[in-house]
């Protein structure tokens, strides 16, 4: 929709790939674009491949967006509040060390995208959130429990468009749940595809 909303279907391109597929096959040949980038897509049992991959097809700017802490399916604050473990991620840090062995001098910029998870009761709520308890977390509802309802509050939007188009709910929490991202930018180094 933001490609056609500012008139800019002559110049981008969006490809749906899978990081497995063969490129040759069925992506852009080598040095097809001017900037091939992945914002949050880049799981993969084969990151350097991936790497590689648009390093390939770029001849002036490769980027990707991966997470820089906890997956953005779960609130660090209420889970360490709750005493629940949480495993974060480390693979913005695997992909600047695959690009500094590949030749590349990464960039990387990061930054926070705000959720905000609504709900219009407390069981509601625990229901919502109840789906991060998981890997040995379980055990945790009734403390989950007892923090949204020492936490929840009226939400002020309560009935408007949420993020996903969907209204939002009565009630919120007293913070914002914030993802932080590592945008990691290079020049390719690789010639074409081998």
């Amino acid at each position: 929709a933001g490609v056609e909303y500012y008139g800019l279907e002559d110049r981008i391109t969006p490809l749906e790939l899978a990081w497995d597929d063969d490129w040759d096959l069925v992506g852009p040949v080598a040095k097809a674009v001017d900037v091939a980038f992945a914002s949050r897509s880049v799981t993969t049992t084969n990151l350097k491949g991936a790497l590689a991959k648009l390093d390939q097809t770029a001849r002036r700017r490769c980027a990707v967006t991966m997470v820089a802490n906890s997956s953005p399916r779960y609130d660090l604050h209420l889970m360490n509040a709750i005493g629940a473990s949480v495993t974060c991620s480390n693979g913005f840090v695997y992909a600047f060390n695959i690009l500094i062995q590949m030749g590349a001098l990464p960039q990387v910029t990061y930054f926070e995208s705000p959720r905000c998870d609504t709900f219009d009761s407390l069981e509601a709520g625990v229901a919502d959130f109840s789906r991060m308890l998981e890997h040995g977390n379980e055990d945790k509802v009734d403390r989950l429990r007892d923090y949204i309802a020492q936490h929840m509050i009226e939400n002020p939007h309560a009935g408007e468009p949420g993020s996903k188009g969907v209204p939002q709910g009565r009630y919120m929490l007293d913070h914002v749940r914030k993802v932080r991202w590592a945008f990691i930018a290079w020049e390719p180094v690789s010639e074409s595809r081998s």
